[in-house]
């Protein structure tokens, strides 16, 4: 070979393939004919196209380091236009942009995880702490999140010399094209693992189950989620963990039912207790507490509580407790109570009421025809 690529970019034959970029970027910025229009530096500008088209692609490299000529088929290089680097590098070379392309890393961020929980009205209205176990991925204590065997290494992949990527030269009517795709043997991570870890089979994680401790503040309902941050699954190579979401599901109550921080409830009393009054205990969620019912009580009333609900989730207060009454009439008698109620409607005139109607509730069609005829 009468042309020495190293010695013409300036480089160590161990150079890496980054340390063969810079070079060549170097001496492009200096000898383009666009910048040194020097009819002297025209050659020389071409043997550092030729010479970086080679050290540049694996392949080529390989050939020339065992003595081959890897440019005797392609016409010895040529000008500007027939020179086997990419777009991506003259651009590099004159503009200084930085190239996107090189080994993607193997460590990279895990997925968020999810899991359900049932609490009860109280541990929502309160809060509480609770215990769960989920099962996700962690790093693998065997080869710590590296993949490898222990007491081995990831190799640099000696197809593509670590870059991640392999270039192929090509021909087209404006002259050789360089293109360039992940490797194939390392697929584009730059190194391989010989001897994967036994235990993740080189993935770097595991599956495991953990024990967390969650604290529900007061508050919540049914569908809100606490973020765990990182402690969802961890990424492949070992790498961060996502987040882990804790979704509330409320159990139903037997007795009370939830309208936001509200509780809403019905108690079922006699009429004789309607009529008379009375007291009735009702278990809250602060214990037992005296309802009063007052003589004359109508059914459908309602009775609050103010300050029995759940917690305002943001914010201080409580909501109220709410206690709709019922009124039952019996629908059976016995004759001795039957006659008691004869006694009591005489003495109250009722014996005979003529009942007091109202209008009632008017349908959609019924308001519009109204509204149109004036009334």
């Amino acid at each position: 070979m009468a042309t020495d690529y190293y010695e013409v970019l300036g480089v160590r034959r161990d150079a890496t393939p980054e340390e063969i970029k810079k070079a060549f970027r170097r001496l492009a910025r200096e000898l383009h004919p666009d910048v040194n229009p020097d009819p002297k530096t025209q050659d020389r500008f071409k043997e550092i196209n030729n010479a970086y088209e080679v050290l540049s692609d694996p392949q080529k490299r390989q050939m020339y380091d065992l003595g081959g000529d890897p440019l005797s088929s392609g016409g010895g290089g040529g000008g500007f236009g027939q020179a086997g680097f990419g777009f991506s590098d003259i651009m590099d070379a004159f503009f200084g942009q930085a190239s996107q392309r090189g080994p993607r890393s193997r460590t990279r961020r895990g997925q968020d995880a999810m899991i359900r929980i049932e609490i009860t009205l109280e541990e929502a209205a309160f809060g509480t702490t609770r215990e769960i176990q989920v099962d996700t991925a962690v790093t693998c204590n065997t080869c710590n999140g590296e993949g490898a065997a222990p007491g081995t290494s990831a190799q640099t992949c000696d197809m593509c010399r670590g870059r991640g990527e392999v270039s192929q030269v090509t021909k087209s009517f404006l002259g050789q094209v360089m293109t360039s795709r992940p490797c194939p043997q390392c697929q584009g991570f730059g190194t391989v693992v010989p001897h994967p870890c036994p235990e993740c089979a080189g993935e770097g994680r595991i599956r495991a189950r953990r024990t967390l401790t969650v604290k529900i503040p007061a508050g919540v309902d049914s569908g809100t989620r606490i973020q765990l941050a990182g402690e969802g699954e961890v990424g492949p190579g070992g790498g961060p963990a996502g987040d882990l979401y804790v979704e509330i599901v409320e159990v139903p109550h037997t007795t009370f039912q939830r309208r936001g921080d509200d509780l809403h409830c019905t108690v079922t009393i006699p009429m004789t207790a309607a009529s008379l009054g009375t007291k009735v205990p009702l278990q809250t969620l602060d214990g037992t507490e005296e309802i009063d019912i007052r003589p004359g009580t109508q059914s459908g009333q309602s009775i609050p509580l103010h300050g029995r609900g759940i917690t305002h989730l943001r914010g201080g207060g409580r909501g109220d407790l709410v206690v709709h009454v019922e009124v039952q009439t019996p629908n059976k008698l016995d004759p001795e109570q039957e006659e008691l109620l004869r006694r009591l409607a005489k003495l109250r005139g009722e014996e005979r009421p003529s009942g007091q109607f109202t209008p009632g509730q008017q349908g959609l069609f019924s308001r519009l025809k109204d509204a149109f005829n004036g009334r």
